[in-house]
């Protein structure tokens, strides 16, 4: 897949999944400098920095980490769960807020 764009590939696919409920959300940012990948509210974020995989979830503790090549996974509270390429980014949890910056 190396012949693709990097747009072609953070364009991510979105999978519908279990309807909506009442949990707890956190507000996700996902975006470059040029083009917002997703914006909404989810239930989990997962994704993979130098140390493993891992997860957020809403009240998870405030931290700065750097992404590695993975998938990006947005579990988004429309009952939808988005997908997206991730070459570098870099990631900001904060309160209940996540903010992915892509392309750094």
């Amino acid at each position: 897949m190396a012949d693709e764009t990097p747009q072609q590939e953070a364009a991510g696919s979105e999978h519908p999944t279990a309807a909506p409920s009442d949990k707890p959300t956190m507000a996700v940012k996902v975006y470059a400098p040029f083009q917002v990948y997703f914006e909404g509210d989810a239930y989990s974020v997962s994704a993979v920095n130098d140390t493993g995989p891992f997860d957020i979830l809403p009240h998870h503790h405030n931290f700065l980490c750097m992404l590695v090549p993975c998938d990006l996974v947005i579990k988004a509270a429309t009952g939808n769960q988005k997908t997206i390429k991730i070459h570098r980014a870099l990631m900001h949890v904060k309160g209940d807020k996540v903010i992915v910056f892509m392309d750094v």
